[in-house]
């Protein structure tokens, strides 16, 4: 579990992040949003074979597991052979759980690289027309 915030995610600059995950276990990316219109994008590949993904989003840390939306639901990719490309806007202020799940794996463990970034929206206020 690696909760992150925007300003973690703006300072992770171009590198990839690399997580193991182990046969018959997940992983979770836990993003804590405080702004409304916010764009989460994600890129990631998986090696050796195909990982799950999928995004959930949580109120608050309190809100029961029952309660939590899921906005791209449980997908198999195989990543292994093409980079995986999302993004999700932000409607409201809350937790954005991204999930690597290997589970479906008995004995095979993964390594998923990833990148990951936040991006404000541009609001056009004019002020550059003459």
């Amino acid at each position: 579990k690696l909760p992150l915030t925007v300003e973690e995610i703006l300072n992770f600059g171009e590198s990839n992040r690399e997580l193991f995950i182990k046969s018959s276990t997940y992983s979770i990316i836990p993003i804590t949003i405080t702004e409304m219109g916010l764009t989460i994008s994600w890129i990631f590949s998986s090696d050796p074979k195909s990982i799950s993904f999928s995004v959930v989003y949580q109120e608050s840390e309190d809100t029961p597991l029952d309660q939590c939306k899921v906005l791209i639901p449980m997908t198999r990719c195989n990543s292994h052979k093409e980079t995986i490309r999302g993004q999700v806007k932000v409607r409201n202020p809350g937790i954005y759980t991204l999930i690597f799940d290997n589970t479906f794996s008995r004995f095979i463990s993964k390594r998923v690289f990833y990148h990951l970034a936040v991006e404000r929206p541009v609001i056009y206020d004019g002020s550059d027309f003459p």
